[in-house]
């Protein structure tokens, strides 16, 4: 069973796009692992965005990821890193086709709905960056 972690970004929260994001994932048959409300500061997002954070778009896309509360959660499932990525579209939500979930409800680069793992490296990384371990079951 594989896992990784997704973000709803401050425009799916302020869309109020939460319950139909969250109901597509449901409907696909994953498993939520972990789900909480948080307000990423700018020492998590340097570290969840290190690999970007000398770019620079950099800034602004901290005051984004800051501007309100988000949601995060870890979902499991078969092969659910490629299979989500699949479901949400092309990070540049301009070029994501319609039905996919960037294609549906996001805007462009970054504003784009939700994050979500590329790598079971890095959902690994990132679920542990975001959860305790005993927020999650064993």
């Amino acid at each position: 069973m594989q896992r990784t972690l997704i973000i709803f970004k401050p425009d799916c929260m302020e869309k109020k796009l939460a319950g139909a994001v969250l109901d597509r994932f449901e409907r696909a048959g994953f498993t939520i692992l972990g789900i909480k409300l948080a307000r990423l500061t700018p020492e998590l997002l340097r570290e969840h965005y290190a690999h970007v954070a000398d770019r620079p778009f950099y800034p602004e896309l901290e005051r984004f990821m800051s501007s309100r509360p988000v949601i995060v959660m870890a979902l499991a499932g078969q092969g659910v890193i490629g299979r989500v990525r699949e479901m949400l579209g092309p990070t540049d939500a301009t070029k994501a086709p319609k039905g996919t979930i960037r294609g549906d409800f996001g805007t462009d680069q970054t504003v784009n709905v939700v994050h979500a793992s590329d790598s079971p490296e890095n959902a690994e990384k990132e679920i542990a960056r975001f959860f305790k371990p005993d927020e999650l079951p064993g």
